[in-house]
């Protein structure tokens, strides 16, 4: 086997590996925010929770903030995995930073997904909220943007919206990760 074709090989095991990683990480996250959500429909502005697992899960969250100039990295896939590591380390400032520049490369709904969550964390729930619905207008068929739509209004009390999203997730697949966490946080909506 040439080089060529070994170099393919490992970087789509890598990226595969990644995937099941940064999806088993925000699953784990909704799961555990699903249940712990106690805030009722009339919270104006949920407390940020803790993310014990991160987007990019621990292999990237392992070796501290990147320390390269953003400003200056024209490769979208490493801008991304940038924006993840600021989001594992719970610097979301420089996370949204990140992904906002990723957007000016192209619409791309896991990037509006990614930039939605962090707003919400900063506090910035309207801008959230519209940079998510942006999201659903560039793929609406993405299940995970409505899973995080979703959450994002369960934890702002906007419990009809929410209630919409979540069974819009549920509607496009109940029988995978992103489906049944919808389920169970519909579920445990009052």
């Amino acid at each position: 086997m040439n080089r060529t074709a070994k170099f393919w090989i490992s970087m789509t095991v890598f990226q595969v590996a990644f995937g099941l990683a940064v999806f088993a990480a925000t699953r784990h996250h909704y799961l555990d925010e699903a249940g712990a959500n106690t805030a009722g429909p009339g919270a104006a502005r949920p407390s940020l929770p803790v993310w014990r697992d991160s987007i990019a899960g621990t292999a990237s969250g392992q070796f501290g903030s990147p320390a390269v100039d953003v400003s200056a990295v024209t490769d979208p896939a490493q801008l991304g995995r940038i924006g993840d590591e600021f989001f594992n380390n719970k610097q979301y400032e420089q996370a949204a930073e990140t992904y906002e520049r990723l957007l000016t490369f192209g619409p791309n709904v896991n990037t509006y997904n990614n930039l939605g969550i962090t707003l919400f964390y900063l506090g910035r729930s309207d801008e959230a909220l519209n940079i998510l619905n942006e999201g659903i207008a560039t793929d609406p068929l993405y299940q995970r943007i409505w899973l995080t739509l979703g959450f994002v209004n369960t934890r702002l009390g906007n419990i009809e919206e929410a209630r919409s999203a979540l069974t819009t997730a549920v509607e496009m697949g109940a029988d995978n990760e992103v489906g049944q966490s919808a389920m169970q946080m519909l579920d445990n909506l009052p």
